[in-house]
């Protein structure tokens, strides 16, 4: 799930990221916007994990999260999918004020 938070002042956009629809015991992002550096997730209590990265507004940016250093997950409600070099798809997120990716 995605959460996206606008701020009027600013050209970036915080978006949190969150997996919770497998069970894992450890999850990371990793994205386009953050140069694929990975990034830990934090535990929730009900079992699912979050992160926050703030994004610079107007772009579209490619990520997945990785569960258990093992498997690679794509977020079910990504604003788009892309193919990417492996054979399968990235989740795209839109940080467009309109969200579909355009100015």
């Amino acid at each position: 799930m995605l959460t996206k938070k606008y701020f009027k002042t600013k050209d970036e956009v915080e978006v949190t990221f969150e997996f919770g629809h497998i069970p894992a015991e450890e999850v990371t992002l990793v994205c386009d916007g953050a140069d694929w550096a990975p990034v830990e997730m934090k535990k929730s209590k009900d079992g699912s994990f979050k992160a926050k990265l703030r994004l610079p507004l107007d772009g579209q940016f490619q990520f997945r999260y990785l569960l258990d250093g093992q498997r690679w997950e794509n977020d079910e409600a990504a604003d788009a999918y892309v193919a990417n070099e492996y054979g399968s798809d990235n989740s795209v997120v839109y940080t467009a004020r309109n969200g579909n990716g355009h100015k």
